[in-house]
C-alpha cells in the first residue's frame, strides 16, 4: 500500500483570496496583508493520512501608508534617541559640559580677584598682595583660552565697578587685568619667556602711564609735570655735587624717566614669571608650560 499516493478525492478545499476582492470587500481590515490559504490531505484505507498546510502568506503593498502601531513605534525610537544624544551632550567630554565649567569658573576667577582687590584696598594692603591681583586671569587663559581670560577679566572690572566705583574699576584694569591677560595670551600660544617679559612689561608701563593720567585728571593736577620736574632737579643737584656745570635738557629727562619706569615694571613683570610658574608647576600644569632651561633644573 502507497502511503503516499494522493487521492484527488480526499482535498477539503482550496482557496485562493484574489488580491481585488481583498482590497475591495468593506469587512477587510485596512492593512497590507494578502492571506493565501491552503490545504489539502491525503488518506488511505488505513486511514493514515498527511496533511500539508500553508496558511498566512504576509506580502506588505507598497502603497499602503504605515499603520499607527509603527508610526508610534517610530516615534518612540526618535525620542529615544533626542533623550540619549541630551545626555550624551551633559557627558564630562560633551559640549554642554565644557562650555558649563568654563562659564563657572571665569565667574568664580572674577569673583575671587573682585573681592581679594576690594579687601586689600579697604584694608591698605594692597602693597603686599599686589603680585596676585592677575592670576585668577592667567589661569583662566592657560585653561580655557583668550576668550576665557578677558571675559575674568572684563567680568572683574564690572564687579569692583559696582562695589568700589570706576576709579577702582579703571586702576585694577590698567595694573593688573591687561598684564594678566598678556600674560595668560603669551603662555598659553607658548612663547619663550624673552618675548613674553617685554610684552608684558610694555603693557605694565603703558598702564601705569595710564592711570598716572586718570589720577592727574581726578585731582585736577598735572603728575606727570611734577615727575619730570623732580627728576630734573634732582639731576641737577646731581651733576653739580660732582662738579658738571650743565643743565640737562627735557629730552634727556624723558628718555630717563621711560628708562626709570620700565625698568620697574620689568623686574615687576619678571617676578610675576617666576612666581607664576612656580604656581603653576604645584598645581600639575608643568607640561602646559615654556620654561627657560635654568628655571627648569631649578624646579
Amino acid at each position: 500500500m502507497n502511503l503516499l499516493k494522493i487521492n484527488p478525492q480526499s482535498f477539503h478545499y482550496y482557496k485562493i483570496t484574489p488580491i481585488h476582492s481583498l482590497l475591495s470587500s468593506p469587512k477587510t481590515p485596512n492593512s497590507s496583508l494578502l492571506h493565501y490559504d491552503f490545504f489539502f490531505s491525503s488518506s488511505s484505507s488505513s486511514s493514515n493520512y498527511s496533511q500539508i498546510s500553508f496558511s498566512k502568506f504576509n506580502f506588505r503593498n507598497p502603497r499602503t501608508n504605515v499603520s499607527n502601531k509603527e508610526g508610534s513605534m517610530w516615534s518612540n525610537e526618535v525620542e529615544s534617541f533626542d533623550l540619549f544624544r541630551d545626555y550624551e551632550d551633559l557627558a564630562t567630554d560633551g559640549t554642554v559640559y565644557n562650555k558649563t565649567l568654563r562659564l563657572v569658573e571665569c565667574s568664580m576667577f572674577a569673583a575671587v580677584a573682585g573681592l581679594a582687590y576690594f579687601l586689600s584696598n579697604s584694608l591698605a594692603i594692597e602693597n603686599y598682595f599686589g603680585c596676585f591681583f592677575a592670576l585668577p586671569i592667567v589661569i583662566s587663559s592657560m585653561r580655557w583660552g583668550l576668550s576665557a581670560g578677558r571675559k575674568t577679566m572684563v567680568a572683574t572690572a564690572m564687579l569692583l565697578l559696582t562695589l568700589s566705583g570706576p576709579v577702582k574699576a579703571s586702576t585694577y584694569l590698567l595694573m593688573h587685568g591687561l598684564v594678566g591677560l598678556a600674560m595668560g595670551s603669551l603662555w598659553r600660544l607658548g612663547t619663550n619667556w624673552g618675548l613674553s617679559i617685554a610684552v608684558c612689561t610694555v603693557v605694565r608701563a603703558l598702564g601705569a602711564i595710564g592711570y598716572v593720567v586718570i589720577s592727574s585728571f581726578l585731582i585736577r593736577e598735572n603728575i606727570l609735570a611734577l615727575i619730570t620736574i623732580n627728576i630734573h632737579a634732582s639731576l641737577t643737584y646731581l651733576l653739580t655735587a660732582i662738579g658738571v656745570n650743565t643743565v640737562p635738557s627735557m629730552n634727556a629727562i624723558y628718555t630717563i624717566f621711560g628708562t626709570l619706569l620700565l625698568l620697574n615694571c620689568g623686574f615687576f613683570v619678571f617676578l610675576l614669571h617666576i612666581l607664576y610658574a612656580l604656581f603653576f608647576t604645584r598645581l600639575g600644569m608643568k607640561d602646559s608650560l615654556t620654561l627657560p632651561r635654568w628655571l627648569k633644573k631649578a624646579i
